[in-house]
């Protein structure tokens, strides 16, 4: 499953069709999203995905979507794609836009507060949950529908209510870490981007060191100060992540998902998945079977 990508992050330049602050795109079947390099803009990204099951990553954050997903991506904030010929969702939907789209004097009327505040929080990255994700999911999905008006007023009223709900999980606790200089941006981008690449193969620290030219100890010092994870954590949580994935599709025995996943100890495995997710890949794939039926 690993994906040819740049060494860097993908600076995505996002320029709106004439006569609109914002960007939407649909897309299906007939039209799949193939934007799935690690990269970042400095629009905030409101995404939609209607049904299946797959990866996220958003910063320093991994982690496994079911039954589709709404996510909110902050300005600048690296992530990957969230839907490939595998992910099994009907539609994703994509709404990209400025944080101050509407005019700095817009976005600083007392109306547009909890707005504001939403956006500041989406430097984390937001995953929104429950009864929220389903019903503003669903107005998401009928942006298609609606005259270029009546999307603008429908998007402020859909942000109007990501804003106002409880139902949501913050992706990355410390959001400030990825507010880097753009050095600093570079250089965990070209990590992330390795483990990308290399996560089924062994990954040592001193590789990694080298990497970025750093000693092992500064490597590590670096790695957890910016991720607030161990590099084994975070190479782990991937790995992890990874496995659930192939779990879901039901197509190779969990000792085959252990190696494809990078694991070479079946019992390591176990257990850091028991850990990861609180039950072992055998009930987990169980369980998962059930949400899908």
């Amino acid at each position: 499953m690993n994906t040819l990508i740049s060494p860097k992050p993908a600076f995505e330049s996002i320029a709106p069709d004439f006569g609109h602050s914002y960007t939407y795109q649909k897309f299906d079947a007939s039209r799949p999203n193939k934007n799935n390099v690690w990269h970042y803009h400095p629009e905030v990204e409101l995404v939609y995905v209607n049904g299946g099951t797959g990866r996220r990553q958003i910063g320093s954050h991994i982690s496994y979507y079911t039954n589709g997903d709404l996510i909110l991506i902050g300005s600048n904030l690296p992530h990957c794609g969230f839907t490939d010929a595998c992910t099994g969702n009907t539609s994703e939907s994509v709404v990209q836009m400025k944080a101050d789209f509407l005019g700095p004097d817009f976005m600083n009327l007392p109306e547009m507060t909890g707005i504001r505040r939403l956006f500041e929080k989406s430097k984390a990255g937001l995953a929104f949950t429950g009864t929220a994700k389903k019903i503003i999911g669903e107005k998401i999905e009928i942006l298609e529908y609606k005259s270029e008006f009546q999307r603008l007023l429908a998007i402020l009223n859909i942000l109007n209510e990501l804003a106002n709900t409880s139902e949501y999980e913050l992706l990355n606790a410390d959001h400030l870490s990825m507010e880097l200089q753009s050095k600093e941006n570079e250089r965990i981008n070209d990590i992330f981007n390795y483990v990308k690449e290399h996560y089924q193969q062994p990954i040592s620290l001193e590789t990694m060191g080298d990497l970025v030219h750093m000693t092992v100890p500064s490597f590590c010092r670096y790695f957890k100060k910016v991720t607030n994870k161990t590099f084994v954590q975070f190479v782990n949580e991937y790995r992890l992540v990874h496995a659930s994935n192939l779990l879901s599709e039901n197509k190779m025995s969990i000792t085959e998902i252990c190696y494809e996943s990078g694991f070479n100890n079946f019992s390591h495995f176990n257990k850091s998945f028991r850990a990861f997710t609180g039950m072992s890949p055998s009930r987990y794939r169980s369980e998962l079977k059930s949400v899908v039926r």
